[in-house]
C-alpha cells in the first residue's frame, strides 16, 4: 500500500482549493464547529459519539499480541518481515487491532506494522478506520487521505453499502481512537474527489446530527464539483442557500462559485444581488467576484453595467486582472468599438497587467473583421516583440484579414511562417487563402492551394467551392464554374444558397444580368430559394447600370416574397441614387430608414457625403458627418478619405489636417488620392513642411504619387541643391508614372 499518496489539488475557473493536508493545524481555521453554535432555531440536541468496544482477545490471542508488540517495540532498525517471521502463520485480522492498541503512541511504528499486516491479508474496515484516526491525530492528513482513497479504489465495490459501512466504522472508532474531527473532513474530500457527491451530502447531514460541520473549504470543493455539470448547478445553489440559512460561514470563494453558477444559468440579476450581499455577510468581494460578473455582463452586451463594476472595483482598491480585461475587450470588439478596445489594452499595460495571447488575438481578429488590417498587423508585430507567441487562431485571423483586403503576398508569407512554426493549417485557413486568391483573380494559385489542401487529407467544403466558383464567374468563366459545381454535387456535397449567390454575383459582375435573373428563376423552382443577398446582388447590378426602375422592380419582388431588406440592400439603393445624381432621393431614403428604425452604417453615409463633396457642398457634408456620429455610427477609413479630399477641394486645409491626425489615431490610413489632395492643398497654401512630411510618409508606405506631385518635389529639391534626392525622385517618376501605371488604393 502506498501510504504517501500525493493529495490532489482541486480547482475550477472560479475556485481554487488548496489542501492543508500537509500542513496540520498551524495557522489554519478550525475545520469544525459545534452545531449548537450555528443553529439559530430548532432543537440543538446532538447525538453522542458511540463508545468503542472491540472484541476481546482470548488468553492465547493475548499472548500472541503481547509477543508481537514486544518484538516490534524492541527491534533495532531490523525490517518487520524478518523479526515477525515466527508469528506470520498465526497472525489473524483481529490481531492487528489488538497490537495497534499497544503501539498507537508510536506513529511511525503504527504505519510500518500496518504495511506489514496488509501484505499478509486485507485489513478489516475497522482496522483501516483506526489507522486513519491515528494518522489524523498525528496531523498526517495526507496519509489519512491515502488510506481512505485506497479503500474506494477497490474494484467491484458496492458503493452504497460500502459508504454506509465505512461511515459507521469511522464514527464508531472516532471517540476512542483519535477524536480529531479533521478525519471526517478528509473522508468528505475523498468522496467529492472520486465523484461520490450523493454520499458526500449524506455524510454532511449525518455529521450534523453529531454536532460537526464540514469545513468551508471542503464545502467549497463540494459545491464547485457540483456546479461543474449542468445538472448539478441548481443543486449547488440550493446547498449554498440551505446552509447559509442555518449559519454556515461561507467565505469569498464560496460566493464566487455561486456567482459563477448563477451566471452560467443566465441569472445575472441574482448573481449581482449575491455580490452585493457578500459584504453584509462579512465577506469581501475579490477580483474574481467582480470579474465573473463583468464577464457575464460583457456576454450579454451590457457595457454600462460593466463600466460601473470596473469603477466599483477600482474604488475598493481591487486591480482588474487579465480575465477582466479580456471580457471587456471582447465585448468592445464584438460591438465594433476597436479603438476603445485598444485603449483598454493600453490601460491594462500601464497598470502592469500583461496582455496574453487571447487579448491580442481578440483585437487582431476584431480589426481584421473591420477591414483595418494595418492596425491588426501593428498589434501582431507588437505581440511578437513582447514575446507573446501567436497561436494557430492568431495566424488564421490575420491571414483571413489580409485575404479580405487583397494583400495576398502578405497572407502567403504569414501562411508559410505559420507552417514553419509547426502549426498545421486547417480547412478554414486554406479556404481563406483560396477565397483571397479568387477575389484577386489569381485562379491558378487558388486551384493549386485546393490541390494542396486535398493532398494534406483535408476535405474542401461548400465554402471552398463557392469561393472557387465565385472567382471563375468574376473572370467570365461561368461555364467552368457550373462544371465545377456539378462535380461537387457528384461528390455528395449539397450546394447552398451562398454557392448560387456567388454565381449570380459573378454573372452580374460580367454584365450577364439577364442570365443572373434566369438562374434566380431556376432557384425558385428547384431550390435553394433566393434570399435577401440574391435579390440585393441583382438590385446592385441594376443600380450600377443606372437602371433604377428595374432595381425598384426587383425590390418589390423581394418584398412580395416576404424577404426583409438589410442595411446592405439600402446601401446598394443609396449608392445607385447617388451615382445617378439623384441626391434628393438618397436623402429621402436615409430619412425613411431612420424613421423605420433601420440603422444605417458608415457606407450609407459615405455615399451621400461623397456626392456632397463632388458638389463642393462641405456644409452639408459636415452636417451629415455630425448626424452620423450622433446616430452612433462609427466612421470607417473610407469616411475619413472622403472628408479629407472634400475639405482639400474646398481649401479647408486646417480641417483636412485635423481629420488626417484623427484617422491615424484610430489606425486608419490615407489612400494615395487623399495624400495627393492634401499635398496639393498644402503646397498651394505654401505649407511646404506639411506637404513634404506627407510626401515622405506616402513614399514610406509604398504608395505612388502622380506626375504632378513628383514634379513639385523634384523642382523643390533641385532648388534646394539636394541632387541625390532629386535624381532618386526622377528615377521613381520614370518607373512609376512613365513606365508603370499610377496606382490608387481608393475603394
Amino acid at each position: 500500500m502506498k501510504r504517501r499518496t500525493i493529495f490532489s489539488v482541486y480547482c475550477c475557473p472560479i475556485f481554487s482549493h488548496r489542501s492543508r493536508l500537509n500542513h496540520g493545524l498551524n495557522g489554519s481555521v478550525f475545520f469544525f464547529r459545534s452545531l449548537s453554535r450555528i443553529l439559530s432555531s430548532g432543537s440543538t440536541d446532538m447525538r453522542p459519539f458511540p463508545d468503542y468496544s472491540p472484541k476481546r482477545p482470548t488468553i492465547k490471542d493475548s499472548e500472541l499480541v503481547h509477543g508481537i508488540s514486544t518484538t516490534i517495540k524492541l527491534r533495532y532498525s531490523e525490517p518487520l518481515r524478518r523479526i515477525l517471521k515466527p508469528y506470520e502463520s498465526k497472525f489473524r485480522s483481529n490481531h492487528l487491532i489488538w497490537v495497534l492498541v499497544n503501539i498507537k503512541s508510536d506513529y511511525k511504528l503504527v504505519l510500518d506494522f500496518f504495511d506489514w499486516a496488509c501484505l499478509r491479508r486485507d485489513p478489516t474496515l475497522e482496522a483501516r478506520c483506526i489507522v486513519v484516526h491515528i494518522a489524523s491525530t498525528s496531523k498526517d492528513l495526507k496519509t489519512a487521505h491515502g488510506l481512505i482513497h485506497d479503500f474506494w479504489a477497490k474494484p467491484k465495490l458496492d458503493v452504497s453499502l460500502s459508504f454506509t459501512h465505512f461511515a459507521d466504522r469511522l464514527i464508531y472508532t472516532y471517540k476512542d481512537w483519535g477524536s480529531d474531527p479533521h478525519v471526517f473532513d478528509v473522508f468528505f474530500q475523498v468522496l467529492v474527489e472520486i465523484g461520490m457527491l450523493n454520499e458526500a451530502r449524506k455524510l454532511f447531514d449525518k455529521l450534523l446530527s453529531y454536532g460537526l460541520v464540514i469545513s468551508v473549504d471542503s464545502c467549497n470543493l463540494f459545491i464547485s464539483r457540483l456546479s461543474s455539470t449542468s445538472d448539478g448547478i441548481e443543486m449547488a445553489i440550493k446547498f449554498f442557500n440551505k446552509y447559509l440559512e442555518v449559519g454556515v460561514h461561507w467565505n469569498t470563494s464560496s460566493y464566487n462559485i455561486i456567482i459563477h453558477s448563477f451566471c452560467r444559468l443566465g441569472k445575472i440579476k441574482q448573481a449581482h444581488h449575491l455580490l452585493l450581499q457578500m459584504e453584509l455577510k462579512g465577506c469581501l468581494p475579490d477580483v474574481v467576484s467582480y470579474s465573473t460578473l463583468i464577464s457575464r455582463y460583457c456576454y450579454v452586451g451590457e457595457l454600462q453595467n460593466v463600466l460601473k463594476l470596473v469603477e466599483e472595483m477600482k474604488n475598493k482598491g481591487l486591480k482588474p486582472n487579465s480575465y477582466t480585461y479580456n471580457s471587456i475587450i471582447l465585448l468592445l470588439c464584438k460591438t465594433g468599438k476597436l479603438s476603445e478596445a485598444e485603449l483598454i489594452l493600453r490601460e491594462m499595460m500601464v497598470l502592469g497587467v500583461l496582455p496574453d495571447n487571447v487579448v491580442y488575438t481578440t483585437l487582431i481578429d476584431g480589426f481584421c473583421k473591420l477591414g483595418n488590417v494595418r492596425a491588426a498587423w501593428r498589434l501582431f508585430d507588437e505581440m511578437r516583440v513582447r514575446k507573446v507567441n501567436p497561436d494557430f487562431i492568431t495566424y488564421t485571423a490575420i491571414i483571413h484579414g489580409f485575404c479580405q483586403t487583397g494583400k495576398m503576398m502578405e497572407a502567403d508569407k504569414l501562411f508559410h511562417e505559420m507552417v514553419s512554426r509547426g502549426f498545421e493549417p486547417d480547412a478554414v485557413t486554406y479556404t481563406a487563402l483560396i477565397d483571397g486568391y479568387c477575389k484577386a483573380g489569381e485562379m491558378k494559385e487558388a486551384f493549386s492551394l485546393h490541390n494542396q489542401m486535398v493532398s494534406m487529407g483535408l476535405s474542401p467544403n461548400v465554402v471552398t467551392y463557392t469561393a472557387l466558383a465565385d472567382g471563375l464567374c468574376k473572370r467570365g468563366e461561368v461555364d467552368i464554374a457550373n462544371e465545377l459545381l456539378h462535380e461537387v454535387c457528384m461528390k455528395g456535397l449539397q450546394l447552398n444558397v451562398y454557392t448560387y449567390n456567388s454565381i449570380v454575383n459573378g454573372l452580374c459582375k460580367t454584365g450577364n444580368i439577364g442570365q443572373a435573373e434566369k438562374l434566380m428563376e431556376q432557384m425558385e423552382v428547384a431550390g435553394p430559394h433566393p434570399d435577401t443577398i440574391t435579390y440585393t446582388t441583382l438590385i446592385d447590378a441594376y443600380c450600377k447600370t443606372g437602371e433604377m426602375s428595374k432595381a425598384h422592380k426587383i425590390l418589390r419582388e423581394m418584398l412580395d416574397k416576404g424577404l426583409l431588406p438589410t442595411v446592405v440592400t439600402f446601401n446598394v439603393l443609396m449608392n445607385g441614387f447617388c451615382m445617378s445624381g439623384m441626391l434628393e432621393d438618397g436623402e429621402r431614403l436615409l430619412k425613411w430608414m431612420l424613421e423605420k428604425g433601420i440603422v444605417p452604417n458608415a457606407t450609407t453615409y459615405n455615399s451621400l457625403m461623397k456626392q456632397y463633396c463632388i458638389r463642393n457642398n462641405m456644409r452639408a457634408t459636415t452636417e451629415m458627418f455630425k448626424g452620423m456620429s450622433a446616430s452612433g455610427v462609427i466612421p470607417d477609413s473610407n469616411t475619413y478619405n472622403i472628408l479629407i479630399k472634400g475639405h482639400c477641394k474646398a481649401r479647408n486645409m486646417k480641417e483636412a489636417w485635423f481629420l488626417h491626425k484623427e484617422m491615424a489615431g484610430k489606425g486608419f490610413m490615407l489612400t494615395a488620392s487623399s495624400y495627393i489632395a492634401l499635398i496639393k492643398g498644402f503646397f498651394k497654401r505654401k505649407k511646404l513642411a506639411e506637404a513634404r512630411e506627407l510626401f515622405e510618409e506616402m513614399r514610406r508606405r509604398g504608395l505612388i504619387a502622380n506626375t504632378e506631385i513628383y514634379n513639385i518635389f523634384v523642382d523643390m529639391n533641385y532648388e534646394e541643391g539636394n541632387m541625390d534626392i532629386t535624381l532618386e525622385l526622377c528615377d521613381e517618376v520614370i518607373e512609376n508614372c512613365l513606365v508603370g501605371k499610377s496606382k490608387d488604393e481608393d475603394t
